[in-house]
């Protein structure tokens, strides 16, 4: 009995032995998925936290506050540093200092240094225009969606970049604030290539509506571009085509809208006036060409020849 119980306690000391390491394996593996959770969880809460405090920034129009939330070398996908686009920042608060701005995170991803974080902003505000001897208020109403770049420098993340996947803004005045409309232009075409942008309006009863359609690349300053109002077609719609630019920038696809009405001034006379006026914005991001690309034409020619290629 003593010798099969010495060779029970010596089975289990080496099954004991076998075990142990096994064990070991699984709660290290275990300790090490915690501790990347909770550095998972640490990075995600930081790079949410600087969309959040952006948000706080903007709607206190504290621009010395919000540049702390930026690299120096940040650059967006329009090629503005960060001295032009806090310009551009500065600007928008002077024109609509009551501008409201609203931020929806919608994914963040991230590795240990870098992160990209998808949003869909808003941006509501009030204008006003002298237009001759009448003040005109205007409201501003903006989409877009976004993503922001950030980058780990030392112990803070800050912002390296923005690309603006789709944005609308629409400024209206008057009348045209109850007016439905749409401006609708590709959210991204090829640097020279062909698109159609077209303007659709809800025409109100008693009313003509005059509109133009213009491109502006966007560029600072932004130049002036002349319009060309014509009345509206039967149909409700207006388009124009235009070719993207091959200069490497993105533009804005750019509607202006008028509602002129008539009144009886005397009973033999009319007055004419503008009831209303619009403008929407649309950006179109235009994808660079690639002039680095080389094709083999002596490959290119046979494909030709067997009908694989144009």
């Amino acid at each position: 009995m003593k010798k099969l119980s010495v060779l029970l306690v010596a089975a289990l000391l080496l099954s004991g032995s076998a075990v142990m390491p096994c064990k070991a394996g699984i709660l290290s593996a275990q300790k090490a998925r915690i501790e990347q959770n909770r550095i998972n969880k640490s990075i995600f809460n930081s790079v949410k936290n600087v969309i959040e405090q952006q948000s706080v920034y903007t709607n206190k129009y504290d621009l010395e506050g919000l540049k702390t939330l930026y690299s120096d070398n940040f650059v967006n996908s329009d090629g503005f540093t960060k001295d032009v686009y806090f310009k551009l920042i500065e600007e928008t608060w002077k024109i609509y200092p009551d501008i409201v701005y609203y931020t929806d995170i919608k994914n963040i991803e991230f590795s240990d240094n870098y992160a990209a974080v998808m949003v869909e902003e808003s941006a509501v505000a009030t204008s006003q225009e002298n237009i001759g001897d009448l003040i005109a208020v205007g409201e501003l109403y903006s989409t877009s969606k976004c993503i922001y770049y950030l980058e780990k420098q030392g112990a803070k993340w800050l912002i390296s970049s923005e690309k603006i996947l789709e944005e609308t803004s629409y400024l209206k005045y008057g009348d045209a604030r109850y007016v439905n409309m749409e401006l609708k232009a590709p959210n991204q075409t090829g640097a020279g290539k062909d698109y159609t942008a077209s303007l659709k309006v809800d025409t109100p009863k008693d009313s003509v509506i005059v509109a133009s359609i213009s491109k502006e690349n966007i560029v600072y300053p932004q130049p002036e571009v002349d319009e060309a109002f014509r009345k509206l077609p039967d149909d409700n719609i207006l388009e124009r085509y235009f070719k993207a630019n091959n200069i490497n920038v993105n533009e804005y696809a750019v509607a202006s809208v008028g509602i002129a009405k008539a009144e009886n001034y005397t009973p033999d006379k009319i007055r004419v006036y503008m009831g209303g006026l619009a403008f929407i914005m649309t950006r179109v991001n235009v994808i660079p060409e690639n002039k680095y690309i080389k094709f083999d034409k002596e490959q290119t020619a046979k494909d030709k020849e067997n009908g694989k290629g144009k």
